[in-house]
């Protein structure tokens, strides 16, 4: 069994668009911004024997705010320039009840499936409360980037950190994982 780091792409990989508190995806190239420390994190995890499988929200595609090609284009930029084995994409809106929204576990209960990952010995990395809770009910360890946005916290338990960088650091130094809340911010 493979063990695994799912990650949220906008405010974890990417620079989320923050506008009245709330973070939003880039809809153009140009707004597409990967975060300092991110390639190297990724290859520091990889290197441990983890896959870097994103999980993300996108339902700019069925509201048609984003493009499929420019989202693909993304993607493509991500899986050539960084250390990411896979992407997952829910394209739904919320009132579309899919399995497959966060926080529903499914995009994270597929690439299991599919990458015989150990989601016990997993993790979780996001910065939005859907993000803590989808990797809660796949029975990951989750850390929570923490940004303050002016939105639902995620519930208990989960580590706060304030990048990816801070959640890799704890997860190759051996953190517990991830099941109890921590004093400190890394």
């Amino acid at each position: 069994m493979q063990k695994a780091v799912f990650l949220d792409r906008d405010g974890v990989i990417n620079r989320s668009l923050v506008r009245g508190g709330k973070p939003f995806a880039p809809v153009r190239l140009e707004e597409f911004e990967i975060l300092p420390g991110v390639p190297e994190a990724l290859l520091r995890l990889r290197a441990a024997g983890f896959l870097n499988v994103v999980v993300t929200n996108q339902p700019d595609i069925s509201t048609g705010k984003q493009r499929p090609e420019i989202l693909a284009q993304m993607h493509s930029r991500l899986m050539a320039e960084l250390a990411i084995d896979a992407i997952r994409v829910c394209p739904h809106v919320e009132t579309d009840n899919c399995a497959c929204r966060k926080p529903s576990p499914g995009m994270l209960l597929d690439a299991a499936r599919d990458f015989r990952i150990d989601l016990g010995s997993s993790y979780m990395v996001g910065d939005r409360w859907r993000d803590v809770a989808a990797g809660q009910k796949a029975g990951c360890g989750c850390y929570f980037v923490d940004y303050g946005y002016a939105e639902r916290r995620p519930e208990q338990p989960y580590i706060p950190v304030k990048s990816l960088v801070g959640a890799g650091d704890l997860i190759l130094a051996g953190r517990a994982q991830a099941t109890t809340n921590s004093q400190g911010r890394s």
